[in-house]
């Protein structure tokens, strides 16, 4: 049995669970989708009801049926890598995505996350109705066109920052807007614009990041500075990151959001203020881990090794 990876060739996250995997003597095969067509191949046949499906990848073929498990790491956008040879690359795209998902979804291994799962864990406003249904502490959020709906969220709370609805990752300019905080007596005319998205102001004392897979749960708190509005854009200078136990009301309150989002790993954020209140802030579902694991310890890389091999599940 075989775990199936997909993600960009330059992956160093990935590489360190490929040699853990290794070390437990499991199969692995490694791909791009953004390589199919090209190095990567794929057949599947359906014939009276059983469907059959292959994968060849530098060389080496995996019949899908043997699949152990798919980790859904950070894979390219399939067909990328024809774009510059194909008159249609939009449509190629298109029919490579549907192609290899499709058929992926057909199998029965486990996936980390599910395509259909990962999807809905992307949008910010689900993320927020499901975290006030798991029984986080989540700050007063408003997402809005209307400039009279922002000025009376504003006045109900005064000090508040902006941020990206589409939570884009600091590694991805130009489109990432780092949170801001919104200066006194704003001028919201121009939310009308697009959808903003105005959320209170947590002080923080720390900045906490836990890491869940499957039914393991890794805490790590990083002290915050003075007046701090987003801890991605901290100096190298700054509290480096240390392991903490997460209190039992947030082990249950993630073990529930998992449930709801239907995902087997998930990168939460959290701001922790002066009374010792977790606030969540997101939950990225393909959030990177390999920081926190090399300034605590945690055995993060061993833990993805695990589910994916299906040890100790």
């Amino acid at each position: 049995m075989t775990v199936l990876i997909l993600t960009v060739p330059e992956d160093v996250t990935a590489d360190l669970v490929v040699a853990a995997l290794h070390e437990r003597a499991v199969p692995v095969v490694r791909l791009d989708p953004a390589a199919l067509p090209g190095e990567v191949s794929m057949s599947t046949e359906y014939v009276r009801g059983d469907m059959h499906g292959f994968l060849s990848v530098q060389g080496r073929v995996v019949s899908m049926s043997s699949l152990r498990s798919v980790w859904v790491r950070r894979p390219g956008t399939p067909g990328a890598g024809t774009a510059e040879r194909s008159e249609q690359p939009e449509w190629l795209t298109t029919e490579a995505e549907r192609a290899l998902y499709g058929a992926l979804r057909c199998v029965s291994a486990p996936w980390m996350n599910h395509p259909a799962a990962a999807e809905q864990a992307r949008y910010k406003p689900w993320q927020l109705f499901a975290a006030h249904r798991a029984g986080f502490a989540v700050p007063a959020t408003l997402i809005t066109t209307f400039p009279q709906a922002a000025r009376r969220f504003a006045e109900q709370h005064p000090e508040l920052v902006v941020k990206s609805v589409s939570g884009t990752h600091p590694g991805n300019p130009p489109m990432v807007l780092p949170t801001t905080m919104v200066p006194p007596d704003p001028d919201f005319s121009s939310v009308s614009a697009g959808p903003t998205l105005l959320q209170e102001y947590v002080r923080k004392s720390a900045d906490i990041r836990l890491t869940c897979v499957g039914a393991r749960q890794f805490a790590a708190s990083k002290k915050a500075g003075p007046d701090q509005v987003d801890g991605r854009f901290g100096s190298p200078e700054e509290a480096q990151w240390h392991p903490v136990e997460p209190p039992p009301r947030i082990t249950r309150a993630v073990r529930d959001y998992m449930d709801q989002a239907g995902l087997a790993y998930g990168a939460f954020d959290f701001a922790e203020d002066g009374d010792g209140t977790w606030w969540f802030l997101e939950c990225n579902q393909s959030g990177q881990f390999g920081f926190v694991e090399l300034a605590t310890g945690q055995p993060i890389t061993a833990a993805i090794a695990d589910w994916l091999a299906r040890e100790g599940i």
